[in-house]
């Protein structure tokens, strides 16, 4: 503090032109406010000569003489902070199954990609702590699976692929959902059942969608095969398009997941299997559900890499290495990525009866996707502080109006029951009914 304070007065003194010794850093800094005069966006700055000691001839041709400081005068253009544009920072090595090489084990972080993970992450954080909210005041009815602690996972694999790519997921499917384009008002309305939910309002917790993305599936490790069959569409037509196909190590013991990597690796399949491994399937630790927990060696043949699932580049810079694997016509590849839900499996689930609070907090603690990522760019001045309960402020604006709308908007009519059943025409009537007729009793009373 002594060095802080001793570097701002001796800045302060070649400023004023006083002397240090005989000075507070309080009263060099009302010096300098007689000294400074702000106009038309310019700070202009007058540099005043030393005092003689009282007495001196110096002195009292000061007195009687007025002083010209014109030549003095030192005009500083307002300039905002200037930030660090760019950096590269060292990243947990990959641990490798069936590879020489893995990915980097740097990574450069720009300005604005770190200040768009922050708010990419931080929103479906915030809409995630509201989601839990709802549900809690019995507006949000049903399933319900949160992603908090996750963020990074799918905000580092967005940044890897194209928006033309597919993903498919399972059913803790909000963080996706978000990345992939849609907003946090129409997840929030598609929570509570609404017609301004991206499904209109039908869907619900596990089943939403997007352009290229197949959602959010409700039967434990379904999606992976689908993911593979994806991939096969994309290799069919040449398109030079991936598929990633993400499950939880919970879904990485169904029998399915081997069907569809032996069928990937036969026919050298685009896709990228992702296994988000939170350490918990349901309420049993990995520990006791698998002989096995190096599940990014579960593909065999297939090779495969583990990460930092935490950190936010090292999923996207191994994302970015497993699709140039993919596009390059070599077939599938695994990922395993080390992460950590907060809240239980489901909203049935409290989370805290197979696990301490104390692990939870520590995890809190020590490697929170959010706060390591805002810790490196302050660390390394590419934001400010205030930057970021700037952006706080506006996501919790955000992510308040969308619950407004989601618990305001209309629920669809009854008469929507049906519809989008059929990609065309209601089908034609068989056995005298179609879904639509309304079904009156004949039989007696």
């Amino acid at each position: 503090m002594r060095n802080m304070l001793s570097l701002i007065s001796s800045a302060l003194c070649r400023i004023t032109g006083r002397n240090a010794g005989a000075q507070t850093v309080s009263e060099l800094l009302i010096d300098l406010s007689e000294f400074v005069n702000v106009s038309s966006g310019e700070t202009q700055i007058q540099r005043l000569p030393p005092e003689p000691p009282p007495g001196s001839d110096r002195a009292a041709q000061l007195d009687s003489e007025p002083v010209d400081n014109t030549a003095a005068q030192v005009i500083v253009s307002q300039q905002f902070t200037e930030f660090t544009p760019e950096v590269t920072f060292t990243i947990k090595r990959c641990e490798l199954h069936g590879l020489e090489e893995g990915p980097p084990d740097t990574a450069v972080l720009t300005r604005d990609q770190g200040l768009s993970f922050y708010r990419t992450m931080q929103t479906v954080r915030r809409m995630e702590l509201k989601a839990d909210q709802l549900y809690k005041q019995k507006i949000i009815r049903g399933f319900c699976h949160l992603y908090d602690g996750q963020e990074a996972c799918a905000a580092g694999i967005e940044a890897a692929i194209e928006r033309t790519d597919h993903l498919i997921t399972a059913y803790r499917a909000h963080g996706f959902t978000f990345t992939r384009g849609v907003s946090a008002k129409e997840i929030l309305a598609e929570l509570t059942g609404r017609k301004g939910g991206v499904a209109k309002g039908k869907g619900g917790s596990m089943h939403m969608y997007a352009p290229h993305f197949y959602g959010g599936n409700g039967i434990v490790g379904a999606q992976v095969p689908l993911g593979a069959g994806v991939a096969l569409a994309c290799k069919y037509q040449g398109n030079n398009q991936i598929c990633v196909s993400l499950y939880g190590d919970g879904a990485a013991n169904q029998g399915q997941l081997f069907e569809a990597y032996n069928m990937a690796a036969l026919w050298k399949l685009p896709c990228i299997f992702i296994c988000e491994n939170n350490r918990y399937g349901m309420g049993t630790s990995v520990e006791r559900a698998a002989a096995s927990t190096d599940y990014y060696k579960r593909g065999d043949f297939i090779p495969g890499i583990r990460v930092d699932g935490m950190d936010v580049l090292c999923v996207r810079e191994a994302t970015k290495y497993a699709a140039d694997h993919c596009r390059s016509g070599k077939g599938p590849i695994l990922m395993e990525l080390q992460t950590y839900r907060y809240h239980g499996h489901s909203m049935s689930d409290p989370g805290v009866s197979y696990r301490t609070r104390e692990e939870i907090q520590e995890v809190r603690t020590k490697n929170d996707p959010i706060s390591m990522l805002k810790e490196r760019m302050l660390s390394n001045n590419m934001a400010s502080a205030e930057e970021f309960k700037e952006m706080d402020i506006e996501i919790r604006k955000e992510v308040e109006e969308a619950a407004q709308f989601a618990v305001s908007d209309p629920e669809p009519p009854l008469d929507d029951l049906c519809n989008c059943v059929y990609h065309n025409s209601p089908p034609v009537e068989v056995r005298g009914t179609h879904p639509w007729a309304k079904l009156v009793s004949v039989g007696n009373s």
